[in-house]
């Protein structure tokens, strides 16, 4: 599912305009992505939590090759990490799919 799919699911459920569902999932997602950037964590009950996780490596890290090309390895590695809730662990595993 996508966002256009989701905007259209939206405004079917709740017989708003397809406008109006976009203008507050794009906010929503705005907001979402700024929390995420900051640092900051969100939980939406019964459904997921996502927060960032920052790692900091010590030690001489230097450089790799890669195809050819030299990567610098960072310092600070921050990666979004997404955990399914309770509840919607036990509907998927419950689901038979």
């Amino acid at each position: 599912m996508n966002k256009r799919d989701t905007i259209t699911a939206i405004g079917q459920k709740t017989r708003m305009r397809n406008h109006d569902v976009q203008t507050v999932v794009e906010a929503l997602l705005e907001i979402w992505s700024d929390e995420l950037v900051n640092g900051g964590r969100i939980e939406i009950q019964n459904f997921v939590v996502l927060e960032v996780q920052t790692t900091r490596r010590n030690g001489n890290l230097g450089t790799l090759r890669s195809q050819g090309q030299q990567i610098r390895i960072p310092r600070v590695r921050r990666q979004l990490r997404v955990r399914p809730s309770k509840y919607l662990k036990q509907r998927i595993r419950g689901s038979g799919r």
